[in-house]
């Protein structure tokens, strides 16, 4: 199974290559038709038409991510943007699963279309979050809904937003960019997220000249799940102790592997020979920062992934290690990753479509 999932990993490499040069305008034009399609059927039922998206990795789909998406199908189209290209987390590590399973567990949550977001693992938090708002603009996004934990520094960052401002991310200042009033110090990490989208739609609508102004619905993160304890349930086989964290149909579509003895097939993990490989042999400068190439190539060679990990210097990211391990994992060169981020969304790749907007549906 190493060797196919190997085989999608080049596949996503050489898609990235060739986003980072071209564009597919039919997909953006076909995607939009879709989209006038499901806006006709929600009117003539009498349903919002909104177009509501939300990025969200599903790793697995859980219930604060259902009780999010529910919310967030309240206001009209629910797209869920998937970060899918070489699945690598915003942790730099493998996802649990494929895109395609990930994708699925969206669509049964209920989901109305699932689309393909920016290679996460191989990129800083600011280079994937331009992205990502230049991905949620190609959309025609109206509304974003967001899971965030209540505190009162927050509070003081959604009414700003809530105002039509925008918010400035810096170390240790959070600020209003219209007003330039200092919010607070720091945030938790789902509500950090959320400021560092404000701020990074202020800029992409500079540099970029246009008015992107979705209106965000602010979601509180409801509380009784662990990331690692559903991980933990699901290599054991061990549902009944994680069913009150996950839909049941997440549940189902692990359950599924599970029981076929299938499991270990689907779960994603590092191609540490191609790693190693990269770090022995190759001139690291062209895949990652030159200080950290420079260490490397000095300590070579290597004879564990451990060895490298412990190599790379720490980062203002608590993940710049494993984002490192990504870099060279690709093997895609700093300067197609920026002609990658100037170019996207190159394309929009639809995933999955909701059963219910079957094209014989759709049609009618």
């Amino acid at each position: 199974m190493e060797s196919s999932h190997l085989k999608n990993f080049l596949r996503d490499r050489d898609e990235i290559i060739k986003c980072s040069k071209e564009r597919d305008n039919n997909s953006i034009n076909e995607f939009k038709k879709i989209i006038d399609k499901i806006k006709s059927k929600k009117e003539a039922e009498g349903e919002p038409t909104n177009i509501v998206a939300d990025f969200t990795e599903y790793n697995p789909l859980h219930n604060g991510h259902k009780y999010c998406l529910n919310e967030g199908k309240k206001y009209g189209i629910f797209i869920s943007i998937l970060p899918a290209p070489l699945e690598r987390s915003g942790r730099g590590i493998p996802y649990l699963v494929d895109r395609h399973i990930r994708s699925e567990m969206a669509i049964k949550a209920g989901a109305d279309i699932v689309v393909e977001g920016p290679p996460m693992g191989i990129m800083g938090s600011g280079q994937y979050m331009q992205c990502l708002i230049k991905m949620f603009y190609t959309l025609g996004t109206e509304i974003i809904p967001r899971g965030y934990i209540k505190e009162s520094s927050m509070e003081k960052v959604i009414n700003c937003i809530n105002n039509g401002h925008h918010i400035k991310v810096k170390p240790y200042k959070i600020s209003c960019v219209e007003t330039g009033e200092l919010l607070c110090e720091k945030l938790e990490i789902d509500n950090y997220v959320i400021a560092s989208m404000s701020s990074t739609i202020y800029k992409v609508n500079k540099n970029c000249n246009i008015n992107f102004k979705p209106k965000f619905v602010f979601v509180e993160r409801i509380g009784g799940i662990s990331g690692t304890k559903i991980r933990e349930g699901i290599f054991s086989g061990k549902f009944d102790e994680i069913k009150n964290m996950l839909p049941e149909t997440t549940l189902n579509i692990l359950k599924k592997y599970y029981d076929k003895g299938e499991l270990d097939n689907i779960i994603l993990k590092r191609f540490e020979d191609r790693i190693l490989e990269t770090a022995n042999e190759y001139e690291l400068k062209n895949y990652i920062p030159d200080y950290v190439a420079n260490i490397l190539e000095k300590n070579r060679p290597f004879n564990s992934i451990d060895e490298i990990r412990q190599a790379i210097p720490y980062g203002f990211s608590r993940h710049y290690k494993e984002r490192i391990l990504s870099k060279l994992e690709a093997r895609i060169e700093n300067e197609v990753i920026s002609e990658y981020i100037k170019n996207y969304p190159s394309k929009i790749n639809i995933l999955t479509i909701n059963d219910i907007y079957s094209e014989s549906t759709l049609s009618k």
